[in-house]
């Protein structure tokens, strides 16, 4: 048996944690305004990736960083901070069940923008995957 390659293996790792981040984070939220749970969130992940960084000695910055990686870095951060702050709220005001599937249309806005933005190519089965991935979201919303 041919083994997963690693990027599905981070893949699947990182849809096991977006999923167990979307019930920690509504029993998380009870009682907590949104914005501060985000910022405890926050400082969590901070502080983990920062102790995996130190643990595998990876603080070493390349002699010259060119600026567009650090821009597009930084709007990233601007990004998925925003993301979680309407993450939090939404699951103050809904189930998980019905929040996390809506937020999981990043793979369609995703698609969408690496087709038109990164100029990546368009098959039959990611367009027909995507729309998939957003029918499966309205069933649940509007169920």
């Amino acid at each position: 048996m041919k083994p997963l390659a690693p990027w599905l293996l981070f893949s699947l790792g990182s849809a096991f944690f977006a999923g167990l981040t979307a019930i920690l984070g509504k029993l998380g939220v009870e009682g907590l305004n949104s914005n501060l749970a985000t910022l405890i969130r926050t400082v969590v992940v901070f502080f983990v990736t920062a102790a995996i960084v130190s643990l595998r000695g990876e603080w070493q910055m390349p002699a010259e960083v060119a600026r567009r990686p650090l821009v597009f870095l930084l709007l990233s951060g601007v990004a998925t901070g925003l993301s979680w702050l309407c993450y939090y709220r939404a699951l103050q005001l809904a189930p998980a069940s019905l929040v996390a599937p809506i937020d999981k249309l990043s793979v369609a806005f995703a698609i969408v923008l690496g087709v038109v933005v990164l100029g990546e190519p368009m098959s039959w089965r990611l367009a027909l995957g995507g729309a998939l991935v957003v029918a499966g979201a309205l069933v649940i919303a509007t169920g």
